[in-house]
């Protein structure tokens, strides 16, 4: 069959498709409709409680109640599946595959990622024999570009980084040569080169198996680069569906124009950046030589993880400062180093002139009423049987602080603060939406009025629209309050819009430090290109991905090479950045970065 003929033919065909939250007699999808033909990729994007995840379950036939499919046919290569749930369940991860935004929750830890793979694909297709299917997972990991894939079949989840975690669920999704691949938010939880890297596998994927993809995403961005369509729902109704250039120029839904309205932006608009503060102050946080190693076993004996090493930064009063960087950079190691929950093996870290890495366990108890961590899960961080009113109220019982009358007072006036409603204050977190947990984690942290707060992803797990409120209530706060913010994200466009200074870390070590727009107008190290190169943007690129992105993974924190660990990635590296390691040097105007290129506080 010719190509021309394949992307004419409708594979998936969905209509007026009804789905109703029975037990509230409401609709969750109304009269969706759509087609979708081999080897065509249609994004779907939609703020969160759009339907977006609630499609792709009907779909993949995982609505459980109290949902239900009450109107409407999908009709799978002209068979309806609504009609037909049997057969419906038998295409399951055979003919339509589902891959999900939670690689880490989806793989057994206690098999090798190898055995799963092939564990997989032999209940599908039990007439394939093992050898056969240990062939074609090794080969498909390589299609997906796991480096040593061979080796990697053997090991287990915990040693995957989060983006090799998702391309191996991937090749989960891929092991029965499907026609449909349902991939929700896959690229969400994953920092911006990884993504890059997982949507050109997709494309690469869509090409060369004709599998038709539906990707459902929460960035208007990231679907337009993904898609040849884009799909936009809001209210569970489909408003709109465009080619992706058309989309931009021209949407024609208001819904739609807003999303690109408020679209943060890296380069363009007259938006300023928040001004670097004044270095009149002594630095609320002062961090040196910190590093961290965590003991492993392996194959051949006992070896060290590098999680951390070389970090220095200063954080000042007034402060917004971001920390960036790809998966298993060590951002979160960091993090547990500077609010204390672990002690660095080498280094120290100061907040208000006292060492917090040698703090006994009762003072550090005290320093915590000053400084705040504020985590990324809304879910997993928050105690699913207390009442939201008792968690806000647990910081102040622990410090001692207040009666139960004030305790209670204080509790109230932080969730208002926040925007949470005081009349749920003895109600079940359960019910709350993930940008309502988060806002309840900011008020727990808030109530004991810290000087500084730590964010550790906080709005990764959240859409475009529950971002910007967020962001919103930070600025509010800290205007009201005064605080100083470390604000770690893998999300460039956010610390863009809300930080001062940023640091880049790569491989454990800071690799550039610098004012926000220094580091986006003229980065010093090629890391920083690279990472801006793969942000998601609408916006003409200053960096362009073919000149800057990486591929692979980087080298093990266990076997660090000699000289700069980014050289075997860097396009500019040459014989000295093999041999000799780069220290962080000034670039002038308070910039630094760990680069051989650098000469005289000039970036060449």
């Amino acid at each position: 069959m010719s190509l021309d003929m394949l992307q004419t033919k409708t594979l998936l065909s969905v209509r007026d498709l009804t789905v109703t939250l029975t037990t509230e007699g409401c609709d969750v999808l109304r009269g969706v409709s759509f087609d979708l033909a081999p080897r065509q990729i249609l994004s779907v994007i939609g703020e969160s409680g759009s339907g977006k995840t609630v499609l792709a379950r009907a779909l993949a036939s995982w609505l459980s109640e109290p949902l239900e499919i009450t109107g409407g046919e999908i009709l799978f290569e002209g068979r309806n599946l609504v009609e037909d749930p049997a057969f419906a369940r038998h295409l399951g991860g055979r003919e339509i595959a589902y891959v999900g935004g939670n690689p880490a929750g989806a793989l057994d830890p206690t098999m090798t990622v190898g055995a799963q793979l092939v564990e997989k694909l032999r209940a599908v297709r039990p007439e394939i024999s093992t050898q056969e299917a240990r062939r074609k997972a090794i080969r498909l990991l390589e299609a997906v570009k796991i480096p040593a894939a061979e080796r990697r079949f053997h090991e287990y989840p915990f040693q995957y980084s989060g983006g090799m975690m998702q391309r191996a669920m991937i090749v989960d999704a891929l092991m029965s040569d499907p026609a449909l691949l349902i991939a929700d938010n896959i690229t969400q939880p994953l920092d911006v080169t990884v993504a890059a890297q997982i949507l050109k596998l997709m494309r690469d994927l869509n090409k060369d198996f004709s599998t038709a993809i539906l990707f459902i995403c929460s960035s208007l961005p990231v679907a337009c680069d993904a898609a040849d369509e884009v799909m936009v729902l809001h209210g569970g109704r489909v408003v709109e569906r465009q080619v992706p250039s058309g989309l931009i120029a021209s949407p024609e839904h208001a819904y739609t124009r807003t999303l690109i309205e408020e679209l943060p932006t890296l380069w363009t608009g007259t938006r300023e950046s928040a001004p670097p503060p004044s270095r009149d102050q002594q630095a609320i946080m002062s961090v040196r030589g910190v590093a961290k190693h965590y003991e492993t076993r392996g194959a051949s004996g006992k070896a060290q993880v590098q999680a951390v090493r070389n970090v220095e930064f200063d954080v000042f009063p007034g402060d917004n400062f971001g920390i960036v960087g790809e998966s298993g950079c060590g951002k979160s190691s960091l993090m547990r180093l500077l609010t204390g929950l672990e002690r660095p093996d080498a280094g120290t870290i100061f907040f208000e002139d006292e060492n917090i890495g040698q703090a006994s366990p009762k003072r550090l108890r005290a320093l915590r009423r000053r400084f705040q961590l504020v985590l990324q899960d809304p879910y997993g961080s928050l105690p699913p049987q207390s009442p939201i009113g008792a968690i806000i109220e647990e910081p102040l019982k622990i410090h001692g602080l207040g009666n139960r009358a004030e305790r209670r007072d204080r509790a109230r006036a932080a969730m208002s603060e926040v925007g949470l409603n005081v009349a749920s204050y003895d109600s079940l977190p359960t019910g709350l939406s993930a940008g309502q947990r988060q806002r309840l984690n900011v008020a727990r942290a808030m109530v004991l009025e810290p000087r500084l707060l730590i964010m550790d992803e906080t709005l990764s797990a959240l859409d475009q629209t529950e971002q910007g409120k967020m962001l919103n209530l930070f600025e509010r706060l800290q205007a009201q309050h005064g605080f100083t913010y470390i604000f770690i994200s893998h999300d460039l466009t956010m610390v863009r819009q809300v930080c001062s200074r940023i640091a880049v870390m790569y491989l454990g070590e800071t690799v550039e430090v610098a004012p926000n727009e220094r580091l986006f107008f003229d980065p010093g190290h090629p890391y920083t290109r690279a990472l801006l190169s793969a942000a998601p943007t609408l916006e003409k690129r200053r960096y362009l991905p073919e000149e800057c992105l990486l591929e692979g993974e980087p080298p093990s924190p266990i076997d660090l090479p000699p000289g700069c660990a980014f050289a075997g990635r860097c396009p500019h590296a040459f014989d000295r950045c093999l041999s000799e390691t780069p220290r962080l040097q000034t670039r002038n105007a308070q910039a630094l970065a760990a680069c051989h290129l650098i000469d005289g506080g000039v970036a060449q």
